[in-house]
């Protein structure tokens, strides 16, 4: 009998391969960073065999660790970056352009340009989703338009496009495998999240050829078996979701009203809305949470694009840190009597301003601050954030769950959960199993192979490791929240 899943978590930042037990628990792991290139200001790209490379020296790697084979895997379990677009030669698998991120903002312009054309509505109605760059469709239009006898080929069926999990099936199948989830096809801007289908008037806006397109399946499928030469022996790939939707599975947050928050490079906040999808009013997203056996489930989503990036400009820009884990004590150290605001619009402000054009800023600095409470500022930039995603989603939902469960880099600092609880006024827990994102992946192809049990009771597992409850007196957290949003308002204002 097999003993793992194979769970492929490819991220913005690094890809990892994981093997994970029946219990849920992680026998191995192997990481490899994932290069970004910055061409130009808002542009962010990366190479596809860079990430295709990385992913499979993972899977390869963490096979070794643990002294397993093909025989041992009883599927493969994909979770990846969401709206990051690649568009590929069907005969060769090679990409024709850089694959475009999901931080990138290039493609503003034309955006605003739809929008005033009176498009929204009609995205907005069909997709759940917003007119922005954040998402797929302007930036595969933008690839077909920038490669020469790009779009010629796309309509005569030689070129393929994907997200990356769609890009990874495609390479990992050796070609035989054109497929996407119903989670990844929901953030393409091309998707009828209400019927299940790619929408031909949403392929008419923005000029994307049908052919392109992948099948859509659910997140626990048949996504084919990979070529037997990558891993010397055939093995089954049997779930698939965008990362947040895998992170909400790994959560267990299977009923409605829960609400899960991961912080990773961004931040990204769901809540369960069950078998119907709600309109946001706050602008929040509308989005697929998972589809499991043709059942479709919602969720209202908020998406903040700067989380851990935020850690990083610390280390990497400004160069007062020389690791991630150091900024929970440098924050910790900072004068209390001192107010700064960090505002981290480094791409743009994501929900609920969706300002693309904006960028970051500092607020209420002195000759007194320094490193201790830049670190603090940082730190509370995504715990503001936060709050706003939290607040927005109980305008929309006001019966959902008063606990926020959270996952992903940044909850291993308790300076910023304790800091979120109190800004939140809610409390915030920490599961034992922090691979909630893989967990999830995992999961969706166990389940499909019969690997893990059925959601109630996998939901029965999830462990808590720590509550954090709010500490902050009221009034504090009030005057913080005013600070914050005063803050975001005058930068907005003066673009």
């Amino acid at each position: 009998m097999a003993a793992y899943i194979l769970a492929i978590d490819q991220g913005t930042t690094s890809s990892r391969a994981l093997l994970v037990r029946r219990d849920g628990s992680v026998a191995a792991l192997a990481q490899e960073e994932l290069p970004q290139h910055f061409p130009a200001s808002g542009h962010v790209e990366q190479e596809a065999e860079d990430i295709f490379g990385t992913v499979l020296r993972c899977c390869r790697a963490v096979l070794e660790k643990a002294g397993a084979t093909a025989c041992d895997i009883a599927a493969i379990g994909i979770t990846n970056q969401r709206e990051t677009t690649l568009v590929w030669e069907r005969a060769t698998g090679r990409a024709i352009h850089r694959a475009i991120v999901w931080q990138d903002r290039r493609t503003a312009e034309t955006c605003a340009q739809l929008e005033a054309e009176g498009h929204g509505a009609l995205v907005s109605a069909r997709t759940g989703l917003l007119l922005d760059p954040y998402f797929s469709a302007t930036k595969i239009a933008h690839i077909l338009d920038a490669v020469p006898g790009a779009r010629e080929r796309a309509e005569t069926g030689e070129l393929a496009f994907g997200t990356v999990d769609s890009f990874l099936l495609y390479r990992l199948t050796g070609g035989r495998t054109h497929v996407t989830d119903a989670t990844n096809a929901a953030r393409t801007l091309l998707f009828d999240i209400h019927r299940g289908v790619w929408d031909d008037d949403l392929l008419a806006v923005f000029g994307v050829p049908r052919a392109l397109l992948p099948e859509v399946k659910d997140c626990a499928a048949d996504f084919g078996t990979t070529d037997p030469a990558l891993f010397g022996g055939p093995i089954p790939i049997r779930g698939v979701a965008g990362d947040q939707q895998a992170a909400m599975v790994g959560q267990a947050c299977f009923a409605p009203g829960m609400v899960k928050s991961t912080y990773g490079t961004g931040c990204f906040a769901l809540l369960n809305t069950g078998t119907t999808p709600v309109a946001s009013s706050s602008r929040l997203l509308t989005t697929i949470a998972y589809q499991i056996g043709g059942r479709r489930t919602y969720a209202l989503e908020g998406s903040i694009f700067v989380a851990g990036a935020a850690v990083q400009w610390l280390r990497d820009g400004l160069r007062i840190i020389s690791a991630a884990s150091e900024s929970d004590r440098l924050a910790a150290e900072a004068d209390a009597g001192q107010d700064v605001i960090l505002v981290p619009a480094f791409v743009g402000l994501g929900a609920p301003y969706w300002r693309p054009e904006v960028r970051g800023a500092l607020f209420g600095l002195t000759r007194a601050t320094g490193p201790a409470e830049l670190a603090r500022a940082a730190l509370e930039s995504v715990c503001f954030q936060t709050v706003d995603l939290i607040d927005a989603m109980r305008a929309d939902w006001p019966d959902g769950d008063t606990v926020l469960r959270v996952d992903g880099g940044m909850t291993a600092s308790d300076f910023t959960m304790q800091r979120l609880a109190d800004l939140l006024g809610a409390p915030v827990d920490r599961p034992v199993e922090k691979e909630t994102t893989v967990l999830g992946a995992a999961y969706l192809a166990g389940l499909e192979c019969g690997f893990f049990p059925p959601p109630d009771v996998f939901a029965g597992q999830w462990r808590l490791e720590r509550r954090f409850t709010p500490q902050m007196l009221p009034e504090v957290r009030a005057g913080r929240i005013t600070q914050w949003r005063d803050a975001v308002g005058r930068l907005i204002g003066g673009v």
